[in-house]
């Protein structure tokens, strides 16, 4: 059975938004966590997303792959370009990773 990560996003979102209901406290602070990680710096937006994507798949998130991927198509990343990125995926984490490297590849095509 084939992984769908519309599914997957969209299902965190929803769930996301009802701890935030509960705990808004949390979420605020997981917000501004990610405006910070993402502010303008040396690095520009994609290259974070790229290295958001190798410790979502080093860390084997379906939800961390679906979300930056999905943010990577925005940004206007090339099926080649996350290709490069998979490939370093799995030279440093063999074998398991490039398990969650070729999901990653699948979010790609499903989000292009």
């Amino acid at each position: 059975m084939s992984k769908s990560y519309k599914e997957i996003t969209d299902r965190i979102s929803k769930n996301m938004r009802e701890i935030g209901k509960e705990r808004p406290e949390v979420m605020q602070g997981f917000q501004a966590l990610a405006k910070g990680a993402n502010a303008e710096g040396k690095l520009d937006l994609k290259t974070k997303e790229y290295i958001a994507l190798a410790i979502g798949i080093a860390m084997q998130c379906d939800g961390c792959i679906g979300f930056h991927v999905k943010k990577l198509v925005e940004l206007g990343c090339t099926r080649d370009e996350l290709a490069e990125v998979l490939g370093v995926c799995v030279y440093m984490g063999g074998g398991p990773k490039l398990m969650y490297a070729s999901e990653a590849m699948h979010a790609y095509d499903e989000f292009s």
